[in-house]
């Protein structure tokens, strides 16, 4: 059980990878395993969200296929179909970008399983597309515009507040926002660590020019220094390593070697002291990006929940590895889970 590869539907590599990790989350999976979600999806289903529940239904009948143990690999063709509905760029057997996708499947699965609040802050929902990052001071992290709690807040949605201090005045302002994964930027051309990233992350950033902000004290645009931190510690959180980079009007990739620790990640230095526990993570997934930006493979590196063996996933192909060869300069999207 777990152990069960995915059909190659034609340049779905990418899904194939994200539903992999996904997939192996014990939270996520014993939600799905349950039945809970049927009861959640039947509720929103009476306010008219049908249509959402759709694919929903799909990746839980896929989490039950994968998980009866029956099947050396199954097809994604269900769920890949009803998916492009939602999103029809998906639709098309072209190759997509992981990350893109892992924050649609996200957005999808909340949508379907949502308790809805009244909307306090109407004017956050703009017109930005279920796929699109909403820009935060820091540029990193990916946010969600709809209200309302379900098992994806549950166990994803982490909040960052933003430092926004003026340099006339000194005045300080806190702009919170929420996130489900977050952007790292690679610091080096070679090798780094994750720390490395984490660090240029979550470094103070001065805001001049057209990036002032409009100071409330001031009454006018000023120079400001922004510093985030983060106030809820999400109970997996899922770190974007930003290897797709902009250089002299061309994209290219980052072959960078960022090392990553397997467990022990200690975020307690971005993390605000009023935010409790959550401060120490073990690596459970990774999915993994080789090639260059015109031809590229996605896999996936999964630990099992129930031998602790990793595993690749290579869309049908599942092998077992040994620890160190999870290491890997491939690495693209981490799945941490808090050890508490």
């Amino acid at each position: 059980p777990g152990l069960t590869g995915l059909q190659n539907l034609e340049n779905t590599c990418y899904m194939n990878a994200v539903l992999q990790c996904l997939c192996s989350l014990t939270p996520l999976v014993q939600y799905f395993l349950s039945g809970k979600w049927n009861a959640a999806l039947h509720d929103s289903s009476q306010i008219g969200h049908q249509l959402i529940g759709e694919s929903a239904t799909a990746f839980g009948c896929l989490v039950s296929d994968m998980w009866l143990g029956e099947f050396d690999y199954v097809s994604p063709e269900a769920f890949h179909s009803v998916f492009g509905k939602r999103y029809p760029a998906f639709s098309r057997r072209t190759q997509h970008d992981a990350q893109e996708f892992l924050i649609c499947v996200l957005d999808d699965l909340h949508e379907a399983f949502k308790e809805v609040r009244a909307q306090l802050c109407p004017h956050l929902n703009d017109n930005a597309g279920p796929s699109q990052e909403r820009q935060s001071p820091a540029a990193g992290a990916s946010t969600r515009s709809s209200s309302g709690t379900s098992i994806i807040t549950h166990l994803f949605e982490g909040q960052l507040s933003y430092g926004i201090r003026c340099l006339t005045c000194k005045a300080l302002s806190d702009r919170p926002e929420s996130f489900t994964i977050l952007s790292l930027p690679i610091p080096s051309a070679r090798v780094c660590s994750l720390q490395d990233c984490l660090e240029c992350f979550f470094q103070p950033d001065t805001l001049t020019r057209n990036n002032q902000i409009h100071c409330y004290w001031c009454g006018s645009n000023q120079d400001a220094t922004v510093k985030a931190s983060i106030t809820k510690a999400p109970q997996i959180i899922i770190f974007h390593l930003k290897r797709f980079a902009w250089q002299d009007k061309h994209r290219r990739k980052l072959s960078t070697t960022v090392c990553y620790p397997f467990s022990d990640l200690d975020l307690s230095p971005y993390i605000s002291t009023s935010c409790p526990n959550n401060r120490e993570y073990s690596l459970c997934a990774v999915v993994n990006h080789a090639g260059d930006l015109d031809y590229g493979h996605y896999t996936a590196f999964c630990k099992h929940s129930v031998t602790k063996h990793w595993y690749s996933f290579d869309d049908a192909q599942v092998t077992k590895i040994p620890d160190s060869a999870v290491q890997a300069d491939t690495a693209y999207l981490l799945f941490y889970i808090s050890q508490g």
